[in-house]
């Protein structure tokens, strides 16, 4: 067999009849067509007409803050979250620069008497410059992963009924406010994953459902949740009833504007929002009026059960975790046991996700009772119209990952593009960079407060910016419309943060695609993503000359990139000093008041929290305070002096995706072995002996 077998970057054959133009002859016939599919003109606002859209959704459905609720529940708080300068200036610094060296070019220019044209837009310079090279794209065939079954899981959960894909809401057991509320929003048709999960729901049975990336999971737990809510008894005193728990912010946001758009025509349901980064003591207010619903990341819902009086979750009939093999994970298990030991005991609990865990270890701690599996689609299963695309980095090339995405952006996409970094520093970093190249763009992550959070969001799904660089805060459950790309800069973790990443794009019944860049130390990954393809994938061929161009235009740029981080620097040192000023502030107040506010309690002490981190770290970090040398300090200081390169930085992000999948081997090792040490116990237990019916009966001694 040859090697060619073995190289994980053989693909899939071709797509469709449809796609068969978008593939270049590799053979050297065909430029003019290869030259239009991959060196199409610069894309305007308006996107073209997406194929294969889906009859189930409405094009006009969208996730909106128009709704004046809304708007008070959010903008309410920009007081409280607002600091005394402004919230982000880096689009300023950036125009400033790109300002400056533009009038320097042109000066330059007029020196040296060109008789070229200037253009205004750098990148438009360069796309025209290069427009005779283009990309290449080849195709091969893979091998399908086999399904295996598990006799504990069929011994675990029950069988679904069957379901009827075909029928409308209208045929199911939905009351007429609802059935108003979907009609205005566009929906009259359920989609698998809704006509399935909805009878089952209104039983008060529970579940555990799994459908692909913008299948309506949202929809599908949120209307036998309003449904049963409609028939609650009146006479009775008010409390919390539905508990809904998400990973992120930004998800509890979308999901409670479903839960708003839904309760439009209804008006005795009552529901609160409760995460991290908004106003704590209107959200204090809200459920001391014991709402019926409450969308909650975890962290912020303990605070509340702690700290906040009269609010308990122990008349909670129905409890739903979004995202639930995210938060059934270490990250959130201490949290997630604190919740379930203060809900009520019987409850009905629903779990969804598009990587839903079927692991019975993983399951049991949410106490299901008998659950009914409704896996809907494999729990490693993309959307079925996304097009994967993969780009090779060879060894030693790990540098032109950022010269290859400025080309992609450049290039080839233009808007309505997410592209997903691994680290913080490296999101913010891109930010620069590209909008150094003139690209409008904007960035979304944790060193973010929630108002630039919602900000940023706000203005991508407006298409006031064209490109969204993030990190795995954005790629789980976000519903964006008419995302079209989604470039991966380094590939994720594992399978399941790969599946959500691209899941940002091709969502309800839409087209899309999604483009990895794969490293030499990443191709055990793509073999595992490979292995899941239902459709074809191809690999993408950058030439390298290209490459190169782009390289050594993000060199020139180096500098004023440098020059915004001291800027942004300062600024923080400014912030920083404002906050030390204002906690002087409130405490020389607070006592000449003697009024000081009672220290809020947490479920864990301070040295559990530690240890908890400690474990949960990736990196070894070593707390006690060591004394250094005067030659280890000057080595230290000499060593942040030095301008990383290119290859250092994609290097610092490799080793936090190693590190992960080191911890994740370690995992399985010591299960594999706990459990051998547990079937070697079972087999050296003694057992009683079975008496064959021959033999004598035993006499037993008096004694």
């Amino acid at each position: 067999m040859s090697r060619q077998n073995f190289d994980p970057l053989a693909l899939i054959p071709t797509i469709d009849d449809d796609d068969e133009n978008d593939v270049p002859d590799l053979d050297g016939s065909g430029d003019e067509d290869e030259d239009e599919m991959i060196e199409k003109p610069r894309a305007h606002k308006l996107a073209q007409a997406t194929k294969g859209k889906s009859i189930d959704f409405n094009e006009q459905f969208q996730f909106l803050l128009d709704d004046p609720d809304e708007k008070k529940i959010l903008n309410d708080n920009d007081d409280q979250l607002k600091s005394r300068g402004q919230l982000s200036t880096i689009d300023e610094k950036i125009a400033q620069i790109r300002n400056r060296r533009q009038k320097k070019n042109k000066s330059e220019v007029e020196d040296e008497q060109s008789s070229t044209n200037n253009l205004e837009d750098e990148s438009y310079e360069m796309e025209i410059e290069h427009e005779s090279i283009t990309d290449k794209m080849k195709i091969k065939e893979t091998k399908k992963k086999k399904s295996s079954k598990n006799k504990k899981q069929d011994e675990f959960f029950e069988e679904s009924p069957p379901f009827n894909p075909d029928q409308v809401f209208s045929e199911m057991k939905i009351s007429r406010p609802l059935l108003k509320a979907l009609s205005a929003i566009g929906l009259h048709s359920p989609t698998p994953i809704q006509a399935a999960t909805v009878p089952i729901a209104l039983l008060g049975r529970d579940l555990c459902a799994c459908a692909v990336t913008g299948s309506g999971k949202t929809i599908a737990f949120a209307l036998p949740i309003l449904e049963r809510l409609l028939y609650k008894p009146h006479q009775t005193a008010p409390c919390t009833r539905v508990l809904i728990l998400a990973p992120t912010r930004e998800l509890c946001v979308q999901i409670h504007q479903v839960f708003r758009q839904l309760t439009q025509f209804t008006h005795n349901i009552n529901m609160c929002l409760s995460t991290g980064g908004l106003d704590l003591k209107s959200q204090e207010a809200a459920l001391r009026l014991q709402p019926d619903i409450v969308v909650a990341t975890p962290g912020r819902l303990i605070d509340h059960i702690h700290n906040s009086p009269s609010f308990t979750l122990q008349n909670i009939e129905i409890l739903v975790l979004d995202e639930a093999d995210r938060m059934l994970d270490e990250y959130y298990f201490e949290q997630m046991k604190e919740v379930i030991t203060n809900c009520s005991r019987t409850r009905q609990t629903m779990l969804f996700s598009a990587t839903m865990t079927d692991q019975i270890k993983d399951l049991i701690q949410v106490s299901l009772n008998r659950p009914i599996r409704l896996f809907i689609d494999d729990n490693q299963s993309v959307a079925p119209y996304l097009r994967q695309e993969f780009i090779r980095i060879r060894e030693h090339r790990e540098g032109d990952r950022e010269a290859i995405t400025a080309a992609l952006l450049i290039r080839t996409f233009h808007d309505r593009v997410i592209v997903f970094a691994q680290t913080k520093r490296q999101c913010h970093r891109m930010h620069v960079m590209l909008g150094l190249l003139g690209l409008k763009i904007g960035e979304l992550h944790g060193d973010l407060s929630q108002t630039q959070r919602l900000d940023t969001l706000k203005r991508f799904k407006n298409e006031e910016i064209d490109i969204l660089i993030a990190t795995d805060l954005a790629a789980r459950g976000l519903d964006i419309e008419n995302v079209k790309t989604v470039i991966n800069f380094i590939l994720p973790n594992t399978l399941k943060h790969y599946i959500h990443r691209v899941g940002r794009t091709a969502r309800a019944g839409k087209t899309g695609r999604s483009i990895s860049l794969v490293g030499e130390n990443e191709r055990h990954l793509l073999k595992d993503v490979l292995k899941t393809c239902k459709v074809p994938a191809k690999m993408r061929i950058i030439p390298q000359e290209i490459i190169q161009i782009f390289r050594n235009k993000l060199e020139e740029l180096e500098p004023d990139i440098e020059e915004i981080f001291k800027m942004e620097y300062g600024e923080k040192m400014i912030q920083s000093c404002e906050t030390q000023l204002d906690k002087a502030e409130k405490r020389l107040k607070q006592n000449k008041t003697n009024d000081t506010n009672p220290k809020r309690e947490w479920f864990q002490t301070r040295n559990e929290r530690l240890q908890e981190q400690e474990k949960l770290r990736l990196d070894p970090y070593n707390s006690t305070k060591k004394k250094l040398s005067k030659e280890e300090r000057e080595q230290i200081q000499k060593n942040k002096s030095i301008p990383k390169t290119a290859d250092d930085r994609v290097k610092f992000e490799m080793q936090k995706v190693e590190r992960f999948q080191t911890r994740q081997i370690e995992k399985k090792t010591s299960k594999r072995s706990r459990e051998s040490s547990s079937f070697e116990n079972d087999l050296t237990k003694e057992k009683p002996q079975r008496r064959s019916k021959s033999a004598p009966p035993i006499k037993k001694s008096k004694r």
